[in-house]
């Protein structure tokens, strides 16, 4: 009888690569909605002149640079309705997109509520479509062969250069934009050939670095459920999936972040509401009716959530399909419906959008460790430079995707416009919906992350965006990461903090429809 081979054990045992949470700064400001700021009494016309007001400076300095040596020498005209006819000038203002396909609240309360609505377009854009610059004096329309390769939404801030036509058009010749904002740690940060990669391969989550862990679009409780998927994944963070090696790979994940969609949406049963209920006032539990909405879901989910925590720190953010608020930013959802993982401090639920500043070790961090965790974290102070990670479901990106036509547009190509133009959701509150701030936009980017995660996108894309500002030391580096959903394609995105490579997992089950096993 041949003697079995003795498992690989290591000298020491495994611990999990430590991050903490930072303090968030002035310019990463939180997305909370509290008393100071929770009122809807205000107009929406409100957050566009706030964000006129924060971009115009940025982008006229930007536009006196980039203009400063053309010939006609053009001047800044600072109100739109004041151009001067024949004179090539420069103006800024707020794009608005006229564009006939558009939702329009006024149609919706003028049409015949008797007759079902028509379903939602997959596009707004057509050949009838026109561009307007407008500030607090007005609104011009613009035209010009630039504006067909800009790609531009509305609530854009940008500087347009051109010359007043005969019939009060503005025909535009060039275009600015605000630039990517400031990275802080643009001139410490250690560079590295790698950060050039987009995906790297297998081998690089060896080493002593740490690496972030990102997945959404779970869905839990769909039709067609992706039961098996998540526990092969909860499995392979616990480090009780693969062989030894891939132990020690998954040790160096120091925390996951879910970005959204964690449910699925709830549809209602016709035929069940179709059919007499002679004990309703029995069957009527907590506000719902039992026999159409069951809570499995949700504790399907605090079970994964709940193994997941036990071995990492866990960021949740709410989606489209969860159950939280409709309009952006959608604030954290309520710990204690996920029962047994709201005891864990390595749990966390966050706003949506939300900035995760991660560092090492420090008095103000926060470690994230779980209270009733069995897994060991090691003490050693990291080497790992600060990130600031912005995260969101991917509201905006969707919204932005539908004004413009694809191809040639790409998602990660309006992701990375979205940093050029440094606004978040510019499309908010035209046809994104959000809340009526008064004083602030807090979708505007006043710092550039290191890390961009959109979650719940149709395939998984990434992108390390690089601007070399004139006059200015360091690079401004930030790595984009279009996140899948996970139901379909099985995908977990895994990223090196410190330089920013980027290496996929996925996992499948045989008769899955998305997802292959990795080579």
């Amino acid at each position: 009888m041949e003697s079995l081979s003795k498992l690989p054990v290591p000298d020491t045992p495994l611990t999990r690569s430590p991050t903490f949470i930072l303090p968030l700064s002035t310019t990463t400001p939180s997305f909370s909605i509290n008393n100071t700021n929770k009122s809807y009494k205000h107009q929406y016309a409100n957050i566009y002149f706030v964000r006129l007001r924060i971009l115009r400076a940025l982008i006229e300095e930007n536009a006196r640079k980039r203009w400063k040596e053309i010939a006609g020498d053009p001047v800044f005209v600072p109100r739109v309705l004041e151009v001067l006819k024949g004179q090539l000038c420069y103006i800024i203002g707020t794009v608005y997109m006229d564009m006939p396909l558009k939702p329009n609240v006024l149609d919706d309360i003028a049409r015949d509520h008797s007759i079902p609505g028509p379903p939602p377009r997959q596009k707004y854009c057509s050949p009838e479509d026109s561009t307007m610059l407008e500030d607090e004096s007005g609104r011009i329309r613009l035209v010009g062969e630039c504006l067909r390769s800009a790609r531009l939404v509305t609530g854009v801030i940008m500087g347009a250069l051109g010359i007043e036509t005969n019939n009060g058009d503005f025909e535009v010749v060039d275009i600015c934009f605000a630039g990517m904002a400031p990275q802080p740690n643009a001139a410490l940060a250690n560079i590295k050939d790698e950060e050039n990669m987009d995906v790297d391969d297998a081998a690089g989550l060896s080493g002593s670095d740490e690496w972030i862990a990102l997945v959404s679009g779970f869905d839990v409780g769909a039709p067609s459920p992706s039961d098996a998927q998540l526990q092969l994944l909860s499995e392979y963070l616990a480090g009780e999936a693969g062989g030894f090696e891939e132990q020690v790979h998954v040790s160096r994940i120091s925390r996951l972040i879910i970005a959204g969609n964690s449910l699925a949406p709830v549809v209602a049963d016709e035929e069940a509401e179709k059919k007499p209920n002679i004990h309703e006032h029995i069957q009527r539990r907590y506000g719902y009716d039992n026999t159409s909405f069951t809570p499995h879901p949700t504790r399907n989910l605090s079970s994964y959530l709940t193994d997941m925590a036990r071995s990492l720190p866990v960021h949740l953010l709410a989606g489209p399909s969860d159950p939280s608020g409709t309009i952006l930013p959608q604030q954290p959802l309520p710990r204690a419906m996920f029962g047994g993982t709201s005891s864990y401090s390595s749990f966390s639920t966050e706003t949506n959008p939300t900035y995760i500043h991660i560092g090492a070790s420090s008095s103000d961090a926060e470690p994230s460790t779980g209270k009733a965790s069995s897994s060991k974290t090691s003490s050693h102070a990291s080497n790992m430079p600060e990130r600031i990670v912005l995260v969101h479901s991917g509201q905006p990106v969707d919204d932005m995707f539908r004004y413009l036509p694809s191809p040639p547009t790409t998602r990660l190509g309006i992701v990375e416009s979205t940093l050029r133009w440094r606004h978040l959701a510019p499309t908010a509150p035209d046809t994104l919906w959000c809340h009526p701030y008064f004083t602030m936009d807090p979708f505007v980017l006043q710092e550039t992350p290191d890390i961009y995660v959109v979650g719940n996108q149709p395939e998984f894309k990434t992108k390390l965006v690089v601007e070399q500002p004139k006059g200015e030391e360091g690079e401004k580096r930030c790595r984009i990461v279009l996140v899948p959903g996970f139901r379909e394609s099985g995908t977990l995105v895994l990223v090196n903090l410190r330089t920013l490579a980027v290496r996929t997992v996925s996992f499948a089950v045989e008769g899955m429809t998305g997802g292959e096993v990795e080579a």
